[in-house]
């Protein structure tokens, strides 16, 4: 698609982001993306929440409240916003659906989302991934681009059940021909991943025990929630468009359609856990060391899958994160990194793994959030 320009936009158009929607504005990330788009004082920052909740919003965000049983107050609540970013928990694929949608109606040239989701118009499309690519006979229907990069890697995008939905949210927003998509690349969440289950990053800070994955020294991209935030705060901050063919300047245009990629950290397992070693002061013996093969712990995941109930859980999760791990690259994308592009800046891993340790510490549960 040829490169758009400022000077040739209608009149009246203004080549900045003022109004930011987002969905799940209190949420793991949300909060975060919300905190830092605020924080630049460029931004109406719109936070989108059911009519019935009794959530306490940010402080300096606007609410609008919508009803997903009335698709037109969803519209209403979107008109005039530039940006659409939705953070929704996963299996809300109807709500999902109905927010693309909604923001086609009202004109909003941007979606950024975090959970991509099943299109009922896509039917055909979805059978086609589903007999090509899962390898196992479950699926959430809400896969999660704040990921690892699933579109330049679709053999570990199907393994970890991320990609086929991620293929099916695009092409409903190409389809309807209004907004544009930017995916968000940042990989699994730093301080998420080692306090919320042995699944994911190998960790189980209450027991001091420790899984690694392999031998723990394939690296992979992580990121902050903090990172996150700055990330997206500098992205909708820069210009839309360059004015003309000679502005070589930096713009949002630059990712339309495609996908930002940023970190925290290049790091391995056993980086992590020297980190966790580190602002602990215990030694390696004060823990229960494993080993797990990266293949095996993947199939492991797939049974309790499989086997449902209270291990569908936990087998989503080590599915998910073992196969990053797997010793053939499909976990790194530093090659395509935007952090210098969108100056965000180098980070500690040792305070990021303290707030990890306040987590556990504190009883934090994503599921109860």
């Amino acid at each position: 698609m040829a490169q758009q320009y400022a000077r040739d936009q209608p009149a009246g158009f203004r080549n900045h982001i003022e109004n930011v929607a987002i969905v799940g504005a209190t949420g793991s990330v949300g909060e975060y993306l919300t905190k830092h788009l605020l924080l630049t004082g460029k931004h109406s920052v719109t936070a989108i929440s059911r009519e019935n909740s009794n959530t306490t919003m940010p402080e300096g965000a606007k609410v609008a409240r919508i009803d997903y049983e009335n698709p037109e107050t969803i519209v209403n609540a979107l008109k005039g916003q530039q940006v659409l970013i939705i953070t929704m928990k996963t299996g809300q694929k109807e709500a999902n659906v109905k927010l693309i949608e909604a923001a086609a109606k009202a004109n909003v040239g941007w979606i950024m989302r975090k959970f991509l989701i099943y299109s009922p118009s896509l039917r055909q499309i979805e059978q086609k991934w589903l007999h090509r690519h899962m390898s196992v006979m479950a699926y959430t229907w809400a896969a999660n681009e704040y990921s690892p990069d699933v579109i330049a890697r679709p053999d570990m995008g199907n393994d970890s059940m991320l990609l086929p939905a991620v293929a099916y949210s695009r092409d409903l927003i190409v389809e309807l021909g209004v907004s544009n998509f930017i995916s968000f690349f940042c990989s699994y969440w730093y301080e998420f991943s080692v306090a919320n289950a042995p699944q994911a990053y190998g960790f189980d800070i209450k027991e001091k025990k420790m899984t690694f994955i392999d031998d723990g020294k394939t690296k992979i991209n992580t990121s902050t929630w903090e990172q996150c935030g700055r990330a997206v705060a500098k992205l909708f901050s820069l210009p839309i468009y360059p004015n003309d063919e000679h502005d070589k300047s930096l713009t949002i245009s630059h990712w339309k359609n495609d996908a930002v990629h940023i970190q925290s950290f290049f790091v391995s397992q056993q980086d992590m856990f020297a980190s966790m070693l580190r602002v602990t002061s215990n030694k390696e013996s004060d823990w229960t060391i494993e080993y797990q093969n990266a293949q095996e712990r993947y199939k492991q995941g797939q049974e309790w899958l499989k086997e449902g109930g209270a291990k569908y859980g936990a087998g989503y999760i080590q599915c998910m994160y073992s196969r990053v791990f797997y010793k053939d690259g499909s976990g790194d994308f530093s090659d395509k990194l935007d952090n210098d592009k969108l100056g965000l800046p180098e980070e500690s891993i040792d305070e990021a793994t303290e707030r990890a340790i306040r987590m556990v510490e504190s009883g934090y549960n994503y599921f109860a959030r």
